[in-house]
């Protein structure tokens, strides 16, 4: 997996992930003892057995099995362990929608409790308004900003693979919370921690960012939820699929169609009652 890594196949995040959820299975104990005393090749059923202890949580079970599915296909492709023993193993998972998009009412107690000037502030304005994942928004900043025919606008190419590059205009709330911010750092990044340096990692700004939160009685908002809610906000305010990809960095339309496609709804469905105005009843 290491390899993948630096070869750029594989995420950082997705070693680390698999690499606990692989030493958690080594350390699951069956009859007096730890599976990693036993040969790779166990029964499709322990591997079930260990599944169970997970099921009260979806996502931590889901994100198992296909760790588990990854090991055993690397196994089974260089002839280590045949069959598959976690081939056709049900995740018995559904999606519940993700992080919970922002509504204009959690904006304003954020905004209340981490008034214009904070970091906090400046961090849910970047959010808003470039509509950037955590992964982006700890490192792009003043380094990222160019001017062109008067405008200053924001352009970078975001971490996540497969994302299209992103230039959008500086949006004057967001020119006026970064100006608001006397502390500058040599990378030019925008968001800080506590003591001046750029966030060491995705992890360490989602916990403070967690602690603004529960600071602001918010305590299962996340950053990607702004993102949500920027994408929402902008399909109701007209803008196509397309320009929503253009803002998230999107390659497929299909995923900015998540935010257009009950918005056009609504607006079918108005159009359509309206033709049935001028008809006799």
């Amino acid at each position: 997996m290491e390899a993948m890594e630096t070869a750029g196949e594989i995420k950082a995040a997705t070693v680390k992930q698999r690499q606990h959820v692989l030493g958690r299975f080594l350390d699951h104990e069956v009859d007096g003892a730890l599976l990693r005393e036993y040969d790779a090749g166990v029964p499709q059923e322990v591997i079930v057995e260990f599944i169970d202890t997970l099921i009260e949580k979806p996502g931590a079970r889901k994100n198992t099995i296909g760790s588990l599915r990854a090991m055993y296909k690397f196994a089974d492709e260089r002839g280590y362990v045949r069959p598959n023993p976690a081939k056709g193993i049900s995740t018995t998972y559904r999606s519940a929608g993700g992080a919970t998009p922002w509504t204009v009412d959690d904006l304003k107690k954020f905004r209340e409790r981490h008034p214009f000037g904070t970091m906090a502030h400046l961090a849910l304005t970047v959010f808003m308004f470039t509509a950037c994942r955590v992964s982006d928004a700890i490192w792009i900043g003043r380094n990222n900003e160019s001017t062109s025919n008067g405008i200053r606008w924001l352009g970078w190419q975001p971490r996540k693979k497969g994302s299209t590059y992103v230039e959008i205009p500086i949006m004057p709330p967001l020119a006026k919370a970064i100006a608001a911010q006397n502390v500058s750092h040599v990378d030019g990044c925008y968001l800080l921690s506590s003591h001046g340096t750029p966030f060491s990692s995705s992890d360490s700004f989602r916990n403070r960012f967690k602690t603004w939160c529960r600071e602001a009685s918010l305590p299962d908002r996340s950053p990607h939820g702004i993102r949500k809610a920027a994408g929402h906000l902008l399909a109701l305010e007209g803008a196509t699929q397309h320009q929503i990809m253009a803002v998230h960095g999107h390659s497929q339309a299909a995923t900015s169609e998540i935010y257009t496609k009950d918005v056009e709804r609504r607006r079918l469905a108005a159009d359509a009652v309206a033709k049935l105005a001028s008809m006799k009843w």
